[in-house]
C-alpha cells in the first residue's frame, strides 16, 4: 500500500494487535460445563452470544448468569471469565514498538468488537507485556463496540469512529483480520489492509 496519502490508522484487536483463538474459549467452556463442544458452539451461535455481548446488552453480571444457565454449569463466576477470557493469548512487544513508532507520524484509532470483560483482561496482558496500563494510552481514541452498542461491520460504526474523530476517509487505513470487517470498512469507502498471512508490522513496514 502507498501510504503517501494516508494520515490515520485504524486497527481490530484481535489477531492485529493481540492473538487470539476463539477455539480455546469453547473448549474451556465445554470442561467446566456438561456440554460437549459441539454443543457449546451451538448454544452460543442460538443465542448469539458474542454479537449480543460484543453489543453491551449484558452487564457483566447477567452475562455470568447467562454463561452459567445456558452450560448448565455450577463453576464460580471466575472460572467462568477465566473460560471466556481463554481465546486471549500474548501481545508480541514488536506490536508495541510498531504502534509506538507509527504515533510519531499518524493518528492512531482502535475499533474493536469487544467486551468489557475482554478488554480488561487485555490490558493486564498489556500491562505484563510492556508495563503500559491501558490500550487506551497507546492511541488516540479506543473504540469498543460494547460501549458504542455498535458491531462490525455495519456501516454506522465506520461513519461514527470517522465523525467523532474529524477523519477523511481517503486518508484512513483500517486493518483487520476478518474479511467481513475488511468489506464492510471497504463498502464505506476507508482504505483497507486485510492481515492474515503476516504479522500487522510486515503490512506496515513501509508506513
Amino acid at each position: 500500500m502507498d501510504f503517501n496519502q494516508i494520515k490515520n490508522i485504524i486497527f481490530d484487536l484481535g489477531n492485529v494487535v493481540i492473538n487470539i483463538d476463539f477455539d480455546l474459549t469453547y473448549k474451556a467452556f465445554s470442561k467446566i460445563s456438561t456440554s460437549d463442544l459441539e454443543t457449546v458452539h451451538k448454544k452460543f451461535t442460538e443465542l448469539q452470544i458474542w454479537e449480543r455481548y460484543e453489543l453491551g446488552e449484558f452487564s457483566n453480571e447477567e452475562f455470568i448468569y447467562l454463561l452459567r444457565t445456558e452450560l448448565n454449569t455450577r463453576v464460580s463466576d471466575q472460572e467462568i471469565i477465566h473460560a471466556w477470557n481463554a481465546l486471549l493469548l500474548d501481545i508480541p512487544l514488536a506490536r508495541i514498538n510498531k504502534i509506538k513508532e507509527l504515533s510519531k507520524k499518524y493518528r492512531l484509532f482502535i475499533l474493536s468488537n469487544t467486551s468489557d470483560l475482554h478488554i480488561i483482561e487485555v490490558n493486564k496482558i498489556l500491562e505484563n507485556t510492556c508495563g503500559i496500563s491501558d490500550l487506551k494510552n497507546l492511541v488516540e481514541t479506543a473504540y469498543y463496540s460494547h460501549e458504542m452498542k455498535l458491531r462490525k461491520p455495519a456501516q454506522e460504526i465506520y461513519d461514527f469512529v470517522i465523525q467523532e474523530s474529524n477523519l477523511i476517509k481517503e486518508e484512513t487505513v483500517f486493518l483487520d483480520d476478518n474479511l467481513d470487517n475488511i468489506l464492510g470498512a471497504q463498502n464505506y469507502g476507508i482504505k483497507t489492509i486485510h492481515v492474515l498471512e503476516h504479522d500487522m508490522c510486515y503490512y506496515l513496514k513501509e508506513a
